[in-house]
């Protein structure tokens, strides 16, 4: 719990300290041998309005190079498109094989198995039939 209060005290003390450094450095007395310019500052925010058109019109423009990325950039998702769609088709025609693949070998062991209870039957017992 102690160290809780001196973390908040910490604080509050570098909050003060922070506020009158601000109001130190803006009560400094300000130097008045040069002759302010009022429109100084001004000048440098505003311009006129012709200015100000021009450049929302060259921001506004694109350069060819970000259409050829573009463009390049639609090539290469339409091609990873593709690639994705070869790789799916390819693993479902695998998949495919492999559980026909074990179909076949089922349907042959379980002949195989008849064919070895049908020799080996003596007829003295019922038939034992294996269920899968």
């Amino acid at each position: 719990m102690s160290w809780t209060r001196v973390f908040a005290l910490s604080l509050i003390t570098i909050l003060l300290i922070l506020t009158f450094s601000s109001v130190v450095e803006n009560a400094a007395v300000r130097d008045n041998s040069k002759p302010s310019n009022p429109k100084g500052p001004a000048r440098q925010v505003f311009m006129p309005k012709s200015d100000a058109a021009n450049v929302f019109k060259r921001r506004s423009r694109r350069s060819t190079r970000y259409y050829e990325l573009q463009a390049e950039q639609r090539v290469k998702i339409s091609a990873n498109e593709r690639w994705r769609e070869y790789n799916e088709e390819q693993r479902d025609e695998y998949d495919i094989y492999t559980r026909e693949l074990h179909e076949e070998q089922t349907e042959r062991s379980r002949e195989t198995t008849e064919q070895y209870r049908e020799y080996h039957y003596d007829g003295l017992y019922p038939r034992y039939y294996w269920f899968h």
